[in-house]
């Protein structure tokens, strides 16, 4: 009389069971998770978001708004126009999954080799001060913006002396929120950042990745990288352009490029 086998145990969100000690088992589970899919995705475009964004003109935008204006009305500002921008390569990325995968594979393959070694050669090629001039040229654009506006106060006149009562201020609470949103600083950083970003390297990037990886990885990876970039801009971002040098930064996202197309050439068009 034959013997009865024991149940298995259910595999649990798809991982097999562990029927001995050889360890084929976490080799099996290993590879399945390392296949390409949102954490891959997220990773590769939180990578190229950070190499393209340290430095650039965005970064010194809210660098500057935020040494003169409150730091979280730029945050918001800035990093608004590029959870915009980047939803919007996302969903143009997206979009073109209904072109050939292959095409869209060798695209992405040669963008990535070009904007690899163009960084290559800029940052070969640029002075170890060039985040000080482009520090420079983006102040000249902002000077150039509050001239514009006429230089309009914002906020309370502190010179005065006056101050409200406690039960207007906080009547009026929801009003100030809605007018600081809606104020010419917030317009104006949302606005040059928006621009700064169209057509920008990290822009057609997205758009790339997004073609051919997970577009929820590729979203969320860009968002929370630009939300380090900035973050990093408006809390310290001249000191942050003093040490560490925008020419090694390029050299490394070059680098990071020629990387990027050397993996996406050894998956193949099929991965």
């Amino acid at each position: 009389m034959m013997e009865a086998t024991p149940p298995r145990s259910p595999d649990i969100l798809g991982i097999p069971p562990l029927e001995d000690s050889s360890g084929s088992a976490y080799a099996s589970l290993l590879d399945k998770y390392m296949e390409p899919g949102f954490w891959h995705a997220f990773f590769v475009s939180l990578a190229v978001i950070i190499v393209s964004e340290i430095g650039d003109k965005t970064f010194f935008i809210a660098a500057i708004m935020a040494m003169k204006h409150s730091r979280l009305l730029i945050f918001s500002a800035a990093i608004s126009a590029l959870v915009i921008m980047t939803i919007l390569s996302v969903v143009l990325g997206f979009l073109t999954t209904v072109i050939p995968q292959v095409y869209t594979f060798y695209a992405a393959t040669i963008l990535f080799v070009v904007f690899g070694l163009r960084m290559l050669y800029e940052g070969y090629n640029m002075s170890d001060d060039e985040g000080q001039e482009e520090l420079e040229e983006v102040q000249m654009e902002l000077k150039k913006k509050e001239e514009e506006l006429g230089n309009k106060k914002i906020g309370p006149d502190l010179e005065t002396g006056t101050a409200e009562p406690v039960s207007k201020v906080a009547s009026t609470s929801f009003q100030t929120m809605v007018n600081s949103i809606f104020s010419p600083i917030f317009i104006t950083a949302f606005t040059m950042t928006f621009l700064a970003e169209w057509g920008d390297r990290s822009q057609i990037t997205t758009i790339i990745l997004s073609s051919r990886e997970d577009p929820w990885g590729v979203c969320i990876g860009g968002c929370f990288g630009h939300s380090l970039c900035t973050v990093g801009a408006v809390i310290g971002g001249r000191m942050i352009a003093q040490r560490i040098s925008v020419k090694t930064v390029t050299l490394i996202g070059g680098f990071v490029f020629l990387l990027f197309a050397v993996s996406s050439l050894y998956r193949g068009p099929d991965s």
